[in-house]
């Protein structure tokens, strides 16, 4: 199966996600990039980067504001 890849936003964590979703990774990191740019100052935003394949998701990357953390996989 093909994997899709999310871009997802929450304003503050564990509440409803704004999310895109595109089958070509470069496109998922360009809007994940966008969000960090555009949220990083609100100290309560969550943005993940994440590949869902066979209904499993598995997060490439995450921004809080502690910072970025990667999939060693990345």
């Amino acid at each position: 199966m093909e994997s899709r890849y999310l871009a997802r936003l929450r304003f503050v964590a564990a509440s409803p996600a704004v999310q895109g979703e595109w089958t070509v990774l470069a496109t998922a990191e360009e809007r994940y990039t966008t969000w960090v740019g555009l949220y990083s100052q609100n100290t309560a935003v969550v943005i993940q980067l994440i590949e869902e394949a066979n209904g499993q998701e598995r997060v490439l990357r995450s921004w809080t504001a502690q910072g970025e953390t990667a999939s060693e996989n990345v």
